[in-house]
């Protein structure tokens, strides 16, 4: 009955226990200490054993502030970090290369759009220059460039007999002299032009086989032009020559004289000597 009738206060420890082995739970400002010592536990931070103040009660010391976790490195690749931005972490992007001057849709392999336009251009500019000096040589015809179709020979005193061929590469005459004319049946000189009846190229004179000879096609002609080899279908032509004013004989192409059509008859076809 003794022991109901004392009074119900808070309950002392257990006999025998350890009381610094109870969990002391003292409130900390701004916190939990369990919380705290959590955070500290995570961070990796020494929690702190609070030193008992004056008077016996233990003093609770503020836990260290977390530490902020470290910043991920940036990605370096294909990039320049600047120098000033080295402490900050901070990159700068790298320069660009140059800009491809070539279209995005010129695939050729060996030039590029612009060349192939300027090779273009040049090629029209050539042609239209030799067009325009085609035009240009037109106006002017050849007949301006030719030797003169008369021209002085010197005296028949100068001349042999036979074939002379000092006139043949500047004005494409033979001056041939001969004792006996096959026409005018007289001494004399008569001029052969040098030119080919078959298809215009210009005969030798071969004075071993006395002859006149075309080098194209195989033509012959005798001293007298008289065709007798060859494809050339008729005799070579002759040109007007006569006695000038001074005593020379003068050799005028511009008029020829044809054997198949008897013009060789003519006073001027032969000059006598």
């Amino acid at each position: 009955m003794a022991d109901e009738e004392k009074p119900v206060g808070p309950s002392a420890p257990p006999t025998g226990a350890n009381p610094a082995a109870r969990p002391q739970h003292t409130p900390v400002p701004g916190g939990d200490a369990p919380a705290t010592a959590t955070a500290a536990a995570a961070t990796g931070a020494t929690p702190t054993r609070p030193a008992p103040a004056a008077g016996g009660a233990p003093a609770v010391r503020p836990a260290a502030p977390p530490r902020p976790a470290p910043a991920p490195l940036p990605d370096l690749a294909g990039k320049t970090t600047n120098a000033a931005s080295v402490g900050a972490r901070t990159t700068a992007p790298a320069p660009k290369a140059a800009a491809a001057t070539r279209d995005p849709d010129d695939t050729s392999p060996l030039l590029t759009r612009r060349a192939w336009m300027g090779l273009a251009w040049g090629a029209f500019s050539a042609a239209t220059a030799a067009a325009l000096a085609a035009t240009g040589r037109f106006m002017f015809p050849n007949v301006l460039n030719e030797p003169p179709q008369q021209f002085k020979a010197g005296f028949p005193n100068e001349y042999g007999m036979g074939v002379d061929e000092r006139w043949k590469e500047k004005f494409g005459v033979w001056l041939v002299r001969t004792a006996d004319d096959i026409v005018a049946h007289a001494p004399g000189f008569y001029a052969i032009i040098s030119t080919c009846t078959h298809l215009g190229c210009t005969p030798n004179y071969l004075s071993a086989e006395n002859k006149f000879k075309c080098p194209c096609h195989g033509s012959g002609f005798r001293l007298t032009g008289i065709n007798f080899e060859g494809p050339a279908p008729r005799p070579l032509e002759r040109a007007r020559v006569v006695l000038s004013d001074d005593g020379q004989i003068l050799v005028d192409k511009s008029r020829k004289f044809q054997y198949e059509l008897a013009q060789w008859t003519d006073p001027e076809a032969f000059l006598k000597a």
